[in-house]
């Protein structure tokens, strides 16, 4: 039995009432108050001109590329370490996605390597802010400038973090996030795509409503896409955006319960940049060795404590590994990363009660003559 799950959403808010609301006006589809609503409230949280509701955070990716005219012969960087939608995104368009390594205190994509990825075919940097830290966005808009490439954020794990005081999602072209049930913010599934943009939001619209022409109805002039998001879910976004301060507060707090009861064991946190605002989407540790991961997984799971690995290189998968490739810091971190449960309304006694199971497996491991501190690079 799971005491404590990986994630749950906090749904204490207006979300009942808004969904009620909803099925009352009999408005439940792909049209209603709340779409509009939630768009706007998304606009002045971030700090856009446009927001646009998408079905989920794939289809996001997808319309954004779709929108900056990336297709076959295209080359689009990306980081090896990332949930596989970043990639298959990429790969729905005809587009070749290009990998690189990640920073080792951040986890993110690591600017020296993009650089070195970029080709005469490269078109546009796919960024991706892992789990709510981040990316390193100053180098990275130089290098995009310098090459006269677009950039796109996928912030699907970081809505609310911060870059310099600025939500990520507003410094490429095009940001797009995601709602599922377990983000930050959820409507059950749903995305969001931004820009400051007119003409991108223009051709966002267009291709995610079937191509159908804005002043003929019923006329559809591009190949279009059902990539829309309905108002019932809408509604249940515009509930947890009004609460989006109070759920990153917590989670944050989380972070720190968790960094000041395991601060003398041999695991690594992925690191606050400065200048940086992490979102703690997951609360994320390194263990030592990757034979340690499962072991320690096993240990949690055997107390109810629900726990999933750090992504898998996607480099690594079978789809994307025709080429042989290695990047060090990815694959470090894949294989022993954990993200351990990290809900806003968590609360501190179960937090210790977590990390007195994990110092718990420590007690065990150090008598077994593990030196204490010493974790793989």
């Amino acid at each position: 039995m799971i005491k404590y799950p990986v994630y749950q959403p906090a749904l204490g808010g207006n979300e009942k009432k808004y969904v009620n609301e909803c099925l009352d006006s009999t408005w439940i589809s792909s049209k209603g108050k709340f779409i509009g609503e939630f768009e706007r409230g998304f606009e002045a949280y971030v700090g856009t001109s446009h927001a646009t509701t998408v079905a989920n955070g794939t289809v996001a990716i997808h319309l954004a590329l779709l929108a900056l005219g990336i297709g076959p012969g295209a080359e689009v960087i990306v980081p090896t370490l990332t949930y596989i939608a970043s990639v298959n995104a990429i790969a729905y368009t005809g587009a070749t996605p290009v990998f690189c390594d990640s920073l080792k205190d951040t986890w993110q994509m690591d600017p020296a390597d993009v650089r070195r990825k970029i080709t005469r075919k490269t078109r546009a940097i796919l960024v991706v802010h892992l789990y709510g830290q981040p990316c390193e966005m100053d180098a990275l808009m130089s290098i995009a400038r310098e090459h006269d490439l677009f950039v796109l954020e996928d912030c699907a794990e970081a809505f609310g973090s911060l870059y310099n005081g600025r939500h990520v999602g507003t410094f490429g072209d095009i940001g797009t996030f995601s709602f599922f049930g377990n983000k930050t913010i959820t409507t059950g599934e749903g995305g969001m795509v931004i820009t400051a943009d007119d003409t991108l939001h223009d051709r966002m619209v267009h291709f995610r409503g079937q191509g159908l022409a804005k002043y003929r109805e019923y006329w559809h002039d591009v190949v279009g896409y059902n990539y829309r998001m309905t108002n019932i879910c809408a509604a249940l976004g515009l509930a947890q955006l009004e609460q989006a301060n109070t759920f990153i507060g917590k989670k944050r707090r989380v972070a720190e319960w968790y960094m000041r009861e395991l601060q003398d064991l041999p695991v690594t946190f992925q690191h606050e940049a400065k200048g940086t605002r992490h979102s703690f989407w997951m609360v994320s540790i390194l263990v030592p060795r990757p034979t340690d991961r499962d072991t320690l997984r096993t240990v949690l799971r055997g107390s109810g404590i629900e726990t999933r690995p750090v992504f898998y290189p996607v480099h690594s998968m079978p789809m994307y590994s025709s080429i042989f490739q290695r990047y060090p810091v990815a694959e470090s971190l894949g294989w022993r990363g954990i993200n351990l449960p990290s809900y806003p309304d968590l609360e501190e006694g179960s937090v210790k009660e977590i990390a007195g199971v994990i110092r718990g497996f420590f007690d065990t491991y150090l008598k077994s003559g593990f030196e204490r501190g010493s974790v793989e690079g």
